[in-house]
C-alpha cells in the first residue's frame, strides 16, 4: 500500500504536495510516509499476532537507518536485525532497548562484539567457527555469557539478483548446513556461548514463497537432529527478504508470507523470528529531484537531473527499475521528437549514472520541472555516499499534512571538515 498520488494533476504524499516539500527544503530529497511504514508494519504484525504463534519482528535496519524511523518502528513494537556497530548506536539512539537487538553480519570486529556483550544484546546470529571461538574468548575475559544462533546457509536459490543472493554456497553468508550440528555441538561445548536459536536469510526481493519454505525444510531437519543432542533452541528466525512490486513483479503479501512460514512451524513450539526491511519502507519513499537540462545525443535524449548514483545507488549496481514521474501531470501530448522518451541521468561522472536507461521514460518535461523516483525507501539513502563530493540529501517525514524534517542537508563544510590540509604534508619545491 502506497500513498503517492495525483490530486489535480498534482502528486502528493499523503495529503503533502511535493512541490511543496521541494520549495521548503530543496531537491534532490528523500521524502517518505509515515502512514505506509505504519500500514506496512501492521500487515506483518496483525498476521502473525492472529497466527497464534510466539513471535517477533526485528527489522533489518540496513534498508533505511534514520533514527526517525527506528524510533516510528520501536513504538510499534519492532525488535532490531543490525549487522554493524554504527547499526547498534542508530537503534540505542532511537530509544530502543539492547535486549531488542540481533546482531548479524559475516564481520564482526573485537570491538563490535565487546560493546554488543556489554549491553547485553539479544543474540549474536554467528556466521563463521572463527566468529564463535572470538565470541566466547571475549565473553569470558568479560565474565559474561553471549546468547548465540547460528546463520545456516541452506543452499536455496533465492531466484534474485546474484548480488542480493545470499542463501547459495557460492556465497559468504552462514555457515554450510551439512556442518551446522558440529558447529553447535562445538558451541555447546564452550563456557561462556549459550544457544538460543537458528537462523537463515537467504537473499532480498524474493518475489516466490518457495525459496523461504525450502530453507524452512532445511532448518527443521537440523533442528531435529539438535534435539536428539540434547540442544533445545528456543527461537527459529527465517530472516527477510521478501520483494515488493517495482515493476511488474508479483511477490506474495505480507499475510500470504506470514500464513504459509506459519503453516510450515505449525508443529514447532520455537518463537518465530523474521526481519523485515524492504517490504516495510521500500513503497513509503520517493526521491524528489529536478530535470536541469534535456540533451540529444544521436538517438538518446536524456534529461540530466540533479540527483544522482551518490544519492540511489540501486540502478547502477542492481541494474533495478524505478518507476519515474513528474510532479505535475503535463495537459500536452509527448512532443513527436522525444517520442521515444528520455533516459533519466545524474550529474556524476560516470556512465553507470543513471535511473532510467534502457528502459526509456515517456515524460512531457523541461528544464526546472520535478521528478519523483519512487519506491527508494529501502536501500536509497542508507547506501548513498559523497562521490564526486556530492552533499548527501535532506529526509523528510510526511504525516498527513505535516512535513518534518528528519535528516538536514549535509553541507560541504562538513564534507571537508575532516581533512583540512595540514603544513607537515606539504610537498616542497
Amino acid at each position: 500500500m502506497s500513498l503517492i498520488s495525483y490530486k489535480n494533476h498534482e502528486l502528493y504524499i499523503e495529503e503533502m504536495p511535493l512541490q511543496r516539500i521541494a520549495d521548503e527544503y530543496g531537491t534532490p530529497c528523500y521524502v517518505y510516509s509515515k502512514q505506509t511504514i505504519a500500514t506496512n508494519w501492521h500487515a506483518y504484525y496483525d498476521a502473525l499476532q492472529q497466527s497464534g504463534h510466539a513471535f517477533k519482528i526485528n527489522y533489518a535496519v540496513k534498508a533505511n537507518s534514520n533514527i526517525n524511523i527506528l524510533k516510528l518502528l520501536a513504538q510499534m513494537g519492532a525488535g532490531f536485525d543490525v549487522v554493524s556497530g554504527g547499526e547498534i548506536e542508530r537503534v540505542l539512539a532511537c530509544g530502543a532497548k539492547a535486549k531488542d537487538i540481533v546482531f548479524a553480519g559475516v564481520g564482526k570486529t573485537s570491538a563490535e562484539i565487546a560493546r554488543a556483550l556489554d549491553l547485553g544484546i539479544y543474540s549474536f546470529h554467528i556466521e563463521s567457527e572463527a566468529e564463535l571461538l572470538r565470541i566466547n574468548d571475549i565473553a569470558q575475559t568479560k565474565n559474561k555469557i553471549a546468547p548465540i544462533a547460528f546463520r545456516v546457509n541452506p543452499n536455496v536459490a533465492a531466484n534474485t539478483h546474484a548480488y542480493i543472493s545470499t542463501g547459495t554456497k557460492e556465497n559468504k553468508f552462514g555457515v554450510d548446513y551439512t556442518k551446522a550440528i558440529d558447529l553447535y555441538l562445538l558451541a555447546k561445548s564452550l563456557s561462556n556461548i549459550k544457544i538460543i536459536g537458528i537462523t537463515s536469510h537467504i537473499g532480498s526481493q524474493i518475489t516466490s514463497m518457495d525459496p523461504f519454505l525450502s530453507a524452512i525444510d532445511q532448518l527443521l531437519v537440523i533442528i531435529e537432529q539438535l534435539q536428539q543432542h540434547g540442544i533445545i533452541l528456543e527461537y527459529i528466525d527465517i530472516g527477510g527478504g521478501l520483494g515488493i512490486r517495482y515493476k511488474d513483479e508479483t511477490p506474495p503479501t505480507p499475510q500470504e508470507y506470514v500464513s504459509a512460514v506459519c503453516n510450515k512451524l505449525k508443529d514447532s513450539k520455537l518463537e518465530i523470528h523474521i526481519e523485515p526491511g524492504r517490504s516495510i519502507v521500500a513503497n513509503a519513499g520517493l526521491l524528489l529531484t529536478t530535470v536541469e537540462y534535456l540533451k540529444t545525443t544521436g538517438s538518446n535524449h536524456f534529461a540530466i537531473v540533479d540527483a544522482a548514483m551518490n544519492d540511489l545507488m540501486r540502478p547502477a549496481l542492481y541494474q533495478s527499475y524505478h518507476d519515474i514521474v513528474a510532479v505535475h501531470e503535463s495537459q500536452q501530448s509527448l512532443p513527436e521528437k522525444y517520442a521515444q522518451g528520455f533516459a533519466i541521468v545524474g550529474p556524476i561522472c560516470e556512465s553507470g549514472d543513471f535511473f532510467a536507461l534502457q528502459i526509456k521514460r515517456l515524460l512531457n518535461i523541461k528544464s526546472g520541472d520535478l521528478l519523483a523516483i519512487k519506491d527508494c525507501g529501502a536501500y536509497g539513502f542508507s547506501m548513498s555516499s559523497n562521490y564526486n563530493t556530492r552533499p548527501r540529501c535532506a529526509e523528510v517525514l510526511v504525516n498527513g499534512t505535516q512535513a518534518t524534517l528528519i535528516r538536514r542537508r549535509e553541507t560541504l563544510e562538513q564534507l571537508l571538515e575532516n581533512e583540512q590540509p595540514h603544513d607537515k604534508y606539504a610537498i616542497s619545491s
